[in-house]
């Protein structure tokens, strides 16, 4: 891909989320969640599922055995982990425009990385799905998950970039809220819940309405309103 003369240079980096940004995963979250909750006698809402939406995977599972379900923090996270794996396996659930984004970025050369909360057991096989990753940092292999910054951090420190130069692409509060505290110019997708008020924060409600242009203006310091 050829930008204009006159066009801003492309981003460092762009640094990006998996669920529910990439993919749609938060629904069979959702239903993995459901169908624990349930099978200890407790009632488990959609309303429910959406305040995990971003969340370390140990506080969902923390917040989990407080809706009783008797096993400890790290057989939720195994069970939910599992429950999902299984699905995305059988077919991975993009979202709309996020594939071709990603192709777009890596055939103009534009380093990517994959920050997740998600453990390495589902990280890793949607990085081989997507093919463009040059490093993955999982939920599982950080001290401070989101929305600490150093899951964004880390990815820039393994790419040998400045994270101030990197966009971040993310839909959670708890993602965006990281990945401005690491300093990196953030797009947020408005997909599951409404975007946090953050100074600078670029927006979208969709990757469809996303050009590797409009990612190079938002690494040049530009703040875009793309939701429709």
């Amino acid at each position: 891909m050829t930008l204009r003369p006159d066009a801003p240079a492309l981003p460092t980096a762009v640094l990006w989320d998996m669920d529910g940004t990439l993919v749609n995963t938060e629904p069979l979250w959702m239903a993995a969640e459901t169908e624990l909750v349930e099978s200890w006698g407790g009632t488990w809402t959609h309303e429910d599922g959406l305040t995990l939406v971003g969340n370390p995977m140990k506080v969902s599972g923390a917040v989990l055995q407080g809706r009783g379900v008797g096993l400890s923090v790290d057989e939720i996270v195994g069970f939910l982990n599992t429950r999902v794996a299984a699905a995305v396996a059988e077919q991975t659930p993009w979202q709309p425009g996020a594939r071709e984004l990603l192709t777009a970025l890596a055939d103009a050369g534009v380093p990517q990385a994959l920050v997740t909360s998600s453990y390495r057991e589902l990280a890793d096989p949607f990085a081989r799905v997507a093919g463009v990753f040059a490093t993955v940092v999982a939920g599982d292999e950080v001290d401070r998950p989101k929305p600490d910054p150093q899951p964004y951090e880390l990815a820039a420190e393994r790419l040998g970039v400045d994270v101030a130069d990197c966009v971040v692409v993310e839909d959670s509060p708890a993602g965006i809220t990281s990945g401005v505290a690491a300093g990196a110019r953030v797009l947020a997708v408005e997909v599951f819940r409404a975007l946090p008020d953050l100074p600078g924060l670029s927006t979208t409600g969709s990757l469809a309405d996303v050009t590797v242009a409009d990612l190079a203006r938002i690494g040049g310091g530009a703040v875009l309103d793309l939701l429709r």
